[in-house]
């Protein structure tokens, strides 16, 4: 499984890519997409749009997640962030992969132990489960996601399935 996770934010897109084979996670790669605050806001999402669609494109995910939004004290800030969030979820859709959603503090709580962990906290777990691996704050997120559907995505699957009669 190639799981590629995604950090949204309109003014930087967080995004990472991990290999699974069984218990065992495997860096692929990560980084950041960022745009022109003084740019229009349909531009930057075109721009969110287009760099993870080369993404997609180029790591062939088999498997994608998104952080879901929390809602921000500032209800512009919030609508800004939930823009980018339904880019981030429309390129992995139209290239045929479910995307799953997990709140932040799941996230957080499967990769530090702790649902209220500091970026901090994300980054230097990312560096213990991802050797070798130093990653911006936004890209460790990113990476994060990814190792939380490596973890939840499997056994929803395998529930899925049972529930569904497909696995037995």
């Amino acid at each position: 499984m190639r799981v590629f996770g995604i950090d949204p934010g309109l003014q930087r897109t967080g995004w990472g890519v991990i290999d699974v084979a069984g218990n065992r996670l495997s860096h692929v790669s990560h980084g950041v997409i960022q745009t022109d605050s003084k740019m229009e806001t349909a531009q930057r999402l075109k721009h969110i749009f287009v760099e993870l669609t080369r993404l997609i494109e180029l790591w062939k995910p088999t498997d994608a997640a998104i952080e879901e939004t929390f809602v921000n004290k500032n209800p512009a800030s919030s609508l800004k962030l939930g823009l980018a969030r339904g880019v981030g979820m429309m390129v992995p859709a139209n290239h045929g992969l479910s995307v799953a959603e997990y709140p932040a503090n799941l996230v957080k709580k499967s990769v530090v132990g702790a649902g209220h962990a500091e970026k901090e906290q994300v980054q230097m777990m990312i560096k213990i489960l991802l050797p070798g691996i130093e990653a911006a704050s936004d890209a460790a997120d990113a990476l994060a996601v990814a190792i939380c559907h490596a973890h939840h995505g499997l056994t929803r699957a395998k529930i899925g399935g049972i529930m569904s009669g497909g696995v037995r």
